[in-house]
């Protein structure tokens, strides 16, 4: 009984009975320990409940106005005082009231009269009870905030990485750097449509965007393996260049293979290789590298197409100028059926204007 008594921050006992001399008595055997307020009835239990709040609670059974089964259920039906522990008292016991009792939540039966050394006890054993689940509850909670932290850590420092190698990538493409941004933003922008539409909304509502963004920064991982003498010819790629360029599909999925070997993050690296391997394949099958056609071709990368080929377009490239956003949007509109999936073409047209806005705002050159 020593915990109880430390200090100014002794627990608190509300007790709860109409009888004036079963509230005398078991006050005077807790008062040394305990806080203890002696309450004539439910009704000023919930006035002090108000304005205290106990470690727990002795309640009488057999009490007018309220009784002890419905002042239980009044206190568990109430997120406030759900988690105080009650411990009922009787004169009667009988295994049903017990049973009765238990199922209404309370913890445990004392009978009067009071035998003071077993009251005092059982109220140390729950009271300790209830401090171990507490200290789990805050160990719980102090593990899952430790987890999600590492969690962000190896998230913030995967995306860092995955960034910092694309960012390499487009370096060798002779690229500034804006056409990750672009993609990111037009695949978002396109996925969301598609949802409002109720287009593959059953498969896209159970893609994790946070994942699936970042992964589809490495769909040109590739083309890291491509000599520069061909990934930035000025003029068009011979019949033997354009089979050499066309391998950085199979390169990267390679090479992310490669990746997935160590363990780590498997989701991320499944996706990455999904846009790495088939964001070149069309919807007629005249794509590469599989000649995947229709909706054999995964949606991750019919839907990459649409925004791959819509950046190359607007973009300056070493073989030709930038086309205007008007002007690309329409070749990428009347691709629908033969490169690109006519489904998605039909949530395209109604983008043209924000794929046309996120074209400017992530615009080649002002970095």
């Amino acid at each position: 009984m020593e915990a109880a008594m430390k200090g100014n921050d002794r627990q608190k006992i509300m007790m709860v009975d109409d009888n004036k001399a079963s509230l005398i008595i078991g006050k005077s055997i807790l008062e040394k320990y305990y806080d203890v307020y002696a309450l004539p009835s439910v009704s000023k239990l919930f006035d002090f409940l108000k304005r205290v709040t106990p470690d727990l609670i002795l309640l009488d059974i057999e009490m007018p106005e309220i009784n002890g089964y419905k002042a239980i259920a009044i206190l568990k039906s109430d997120k406030r005082y759900a988690d105080i522990p009650v411990i009922f008292v009787t004169s009667k016991s009988s295994e049903s009231n017990e049973y009765d009792g238990l199922a209404l939540g309370a913890i445990d039966y004392v009978t009067k009269p009071f035998s003071a050394a077993l009251l005092l006890k059982r109220i140390e054993n729950h009271l300790l009870i209830q401090k171990q689940k507490a200290q789990l509850r805050d160990y719980n909670d102090n593990l899952k905030k430790m987890v999600k932290d590492k969690t962000q850590q190896v998230v913030g420092l995967q995306n860092a990485i995955i960034g910092t190698v694309a960012d390499l990538v487009e370096f060798r493409d002779n690229s500034t750097g804006w056409h990750i941004s672009r993609t990111q933003k037009y695949l978002q922008t396109l996925v969301e449509q598609l949802i409002n539409d109720g287009i593959y909304a059953d498969e896209l509502i159970s893609w994790n965007m946070d994942i699936i963004l970042p992964s589809a920064q490495l769909h040109d991982l590739g083309k890291i393996s491509i000599s520069d003498a061909i990934l930035n010819k000025p003029g068009k790629l011979t019949p033997e260049e354009f089979s050499i360029m066309k391998t950085h599909t199979q390169r990267g999925v390679e090479a992310i293979e490669k990746m997935e070997r160590f363990g780590y993050f498997a989701d991320f690296l499944e996706y990455a290789k999904i846009f790495a391997g088939t964001h070149h394949e069309k919807w007629d099958g005249s794509g590469y590298p599989r000649g995947l056609k229709g909706q054999d071709i995964p949606l991750e990368g019919r839907i990459m197409a649409v925004a791959d080929v819509y950046d190359a377009l607007i973009s300056v490239r070493p073989y030709k100028k930038a086309f205007p956003a008007e002007a690309a949007a329409r070749i990428i509109i009347e691709g629908g059926g033969t490169h690109f999936d006519p489904a998605l073409i039909n949530a395209f047209k109604k983008l043209t204007d924000e794929f046309a806005a996120i074209a400017g705002k992530y615009k080649d050159g002002l970095m």
